[in-house]
């Protein structure tokens, strides 16, 4: 959870600040969009390497949006509610509004990118033998 945090503060600084980048130039919807496609990228190998420290594979890599679409959409839909009704200043909405979708992303994403039978749960029942799915979690090559 600590490095799920660690990882989570700098993915919302690398956001944020491709956000604000690309604000002035585009609708902060838009900008909104943008920037998170290009986090969530960097998300995905920071969140592989070093959350859930499992390989990453092009099967996790093309479902890691999917856990991440709940995330834009509650993050989206908090922006317009806070900048739209609630008359927040666009440059520090999207801020507010991740705060909120923070749980989502972290059950999600443990979901698709730990194997099964190597969460918390199953770390007290020991290690596993060679040829295990314990071995995915070495870090490797996008492969």
């Amino acid at each position: 959870m600590f490095r799920f945090g660690l990882v989570g503060g700098v993915n919302t600084g690398t956001f944020f600040g491709c956000y604000l980048l690309l604000h002035p130039w585009m609708p902060y919807l838009a900008a909104n969009s943008l920037a998170f496609v290009l986090s969530m990228i960097g998300s995905f190998f920071l969140n592989t390497y070093f959350t859930y420290r499992t390989r990453p594979t092009w099967k996790k890599f093309a479902l890691f949006p999917l856990a991440n679409l709940t995330n834009f959409l509650v993050q989206s839909a908090g922006l317009f509610v806070l900048v739209t009704w609630a008359g927040m200043d666009d440059r520090i909405a999207p801020l507010v509004a991740a705060v909120f979708a923070i749980p989502f992303t972290y059950l999600i994403s443990q979901r698709i990118l730990v194997p099964r039978g190597t969460g918390p749960a199953s770390a007290a029942s020991g290690p596993s033998g060679p040829g295990s799915e314990t071995d995915e979690r070495q870090p490797s090559r996008l492969a």
